[in-house]
């Protein structure tokens, strides 16, 4: 009889090595400590709740380094992205979901399946044995993220995460506001018309970020900084808005407030200066997130500060900003390319707390994960997907292309890949990403089989 598999975290990674592993025949326990021992961010005890974002970002699998990784996904039988498809909504060329009923159907999958099992109980400890995958994200429970600490001999780092508002539909004023993707992007009218769109002129962005950079702040939820002894870096994919206009009064303006390939639908002769986005957050479309404005303001901040965005001067708000500390260890000193613990190979880690960033790229992580194991249990060797893949470039970056001294989680991009022979030529940037993907495909298919 093949030996159990136990994974800790029921999150993006944990869910989808649980149905990696279990789809090969290896029996699984799904350790998950929620909702018996709850975070400050999650609502539910469901597998794969999203917590920041409800997107899964670019769809686009022949220019898109994320959109090749959703691609490689679905050819490996992914579980995330079955239930992120059967729950989308239109988002123009991202895959954004409804998030409640994606993690209840996910959930429900994980559960039905024979050989999955499940324990809500709190893993306070590295095992000393068995066979294991370690998926905790990024807010590992303070007692598994000191006895990860003890048994590397290691301080794991850690970086400041923020969280952006929802705001319910109806309380945004589409007399000011319009629905419009950028570049009226997707194949459908409503992909096309997948985002409100909020435009600002040059004086009330110049007062926006005034009060922004006024605006009282907090640096962590309560209850995140305790250990802390340094300094925490945020990371670079999700700052916090006031962040970014600390670094110059333009910074927003050509971040997520860039007014580009939009018209407003009520001015069309007039350019706004800068446009604040919102994108839908379930499929009733009563809730909508605003697009790239995670927040470190109180609470009381918040509300002020947003109701200076033209069409949300009367908005009301399901959920406010946030931010939390988010831990992840030195992937490329601790773990070899299957994802071992090198002083335990009985444990494997994956997701956000080996220093990938994203729903997918941790999704991706633990199905890798959940493979590599189930074979290993099956007396078979899995080698990780070649470095041409968007896998494998991202797995191949974590436990070993990375600078350990200067290691920090990273989204997959195509920098990560090995690069693309231009063949007597110099390629523009659309044929070579396309050249990159297609290069991916098969290397990827190969792998599969």
């Amino acid at each position: 009889m093949t030996e159990t598999l136990h994974i800790i975290g029921g999150g993006m990674a944990g869910s989808e090595a649980a149905w990696a592993a279990a789809n090969l025949g290896v029996p699984v326990v799904l350790h998950e400590m929620r909702p018996k021992v709850a975070t400050f961010a999650h609502r539910t005890g469901d597998f794969a709740e999203m917590v920041c974002s409800n997107s899964f970002r670019s769809d686009d699998h022949e220019q898109n380094a994320v959109g090749l990784i959703h691609w490689e996904m679905r050819a490996a039988g992914s579980l995330v992205l079955e239930m992120a498809h059967k729950h989308r909504l239109p988002a123009g060329g991202a895959l954004a979901v409804d998030r409640d009923p994606f993690a209840a159907a996910v959930t429900e999958k994980l559960k039905a399946h024979p050989l999955i099992s499940t324990s809500y109980e709190e893993v306070t400890e590295l095992p000393s044995s068995g066979n294991w995958i370690i998926a905790t994200g990024p807010l590992t429970s303070p007692a598994l993220a000191e006895s990860i600490r003890a048994a590397t001999g290691a301080e794991a780092l850690a970086f400041f995460d923020a969280i952006a508002p929802i705001v319910y539909t109806e309380s945004i004023d589409m007399s000011v506001a319009w629905l419009q993707s950028r570049y009226d992007k997707g194949e459908t009218e409503a992909e096309r018309r997948a985002y409100i769109n909020c435009p600002m002129t040059r004086e009330q962005y110049e007062a926006f970020i005034d009060a922004l950079l006024a605006a009282e702040k907090t640096e962590f939820h309560a209850g995140e900084a305790a250990g802390l002894s340094n300094p925490t870096p945020y990371f670079d994919g999700c700052l916090p808005i006031e962040v970014m206009a600390e670094r110059g009064r333009e910074t927003l303006r050509h971040g997520p407030m860039k007014p580009v390939g939009l018209t407003n639908a009520h001015k069309p002769d007039e350019k706004a200066y800068a446009v604040v986005q919102l994108r839908r957050d379930n499929k009733l479309g009563t809730l909508h997130n605003i697009v790239g404005f995670q927040t470190k303001m109180k609470y009381g901040a918040q509300t002020a500060v947003f109701k200076m965005i033209p069409g949300l001067e009367n908005a009301s708000f399901a959920r406010l900003g946030g931010i939390h500390r988010n831990t992840f260890i030195n992937s490329p000193t601790l773990l070899d390319d299957r994802m071992r613990l090198k002083s335990r190979p009985y444990i494997r880690f994956a997701g956000q707390i080996t220093g990938v960033e994203g729903y997918v790229e941790s999704a991706a992580m633990g199905l890798l994960a959940g493979r590599m194991a189930a074979h290993d249990l099956l007396g078979r060797d899995l080698s990780p997907p070649p470095p041409e893949t968007a896998m494998g470039a991202l797995v191949s970056h974590i436990t070993g292309g990375a600078e350990a001294k200067t290691f920090q989680p990273m989204n997959v991009n195509f920098g990560l890949f090995p690069p693309i022979d231009a063949k007597g030529g110099r390629r523009g940037r659309k044929d070579r990403y396309k050249a990159y993907t297609d290069r991916a495909k098969g290397a990827f298919t190969a792998w599969l089989s």
